[in-house]
């Protein structure tokens, strides 16, 4: 798979965005997808999975009940909705397919990543 991210900005504390991923081939319904960050002088760092179907979700503890993944497999989308924002949810958010349909700890390709910036 191919992935191309879309939908950071610049956004001041307390707003919202959603970020895209699209997915090029014909096999993203079958791999699981989440979404990580790397802030600054600091490590990439897992931010949410979902599976194959949509079924199954994981967060990090930092942004459960902010953020909320999801996916549409018709039109090869993984999304990212990020309310309630911070200043240190800044980063580059990078999406990310598995090795498989389910969540994993192994993730096979990488998009270009799209910067995500909260100004307090």
């Amino acid at each position: 798979l191919q992935l191309v991210e879309s939908g950071g900005g610049l956004v001041q504390a307390g707003g919202s965005l959603r970020l895209s991923c699209t997915a090029s081939g014909r096999a993203f319904s079958s791999y699981a997808m989440a979404w990580f960050r790397q802030a600054p002088g600091k490590e990439r760092e897992f931010v949410a999975g979902i599976n194959w179907s949509g079924g199954r979700t994981y967060y990090a503890d930092s942004v459960k009940g902010r953020f909320t993944i999801s996916r549409d497999n018709a039109k090869n989308t993984v999304y990212l909705q990020m309310n309630s924002l911070k200043p240190e949810d800044t980063a580059v958010y990078y999406c990310a397919s598995s090795i498989g349909p389910n969540i994993a700890t192994t993730w096979r390709n990488w998009g270009q990543g799209t910067q995500v910036t909260v100004s307090s």
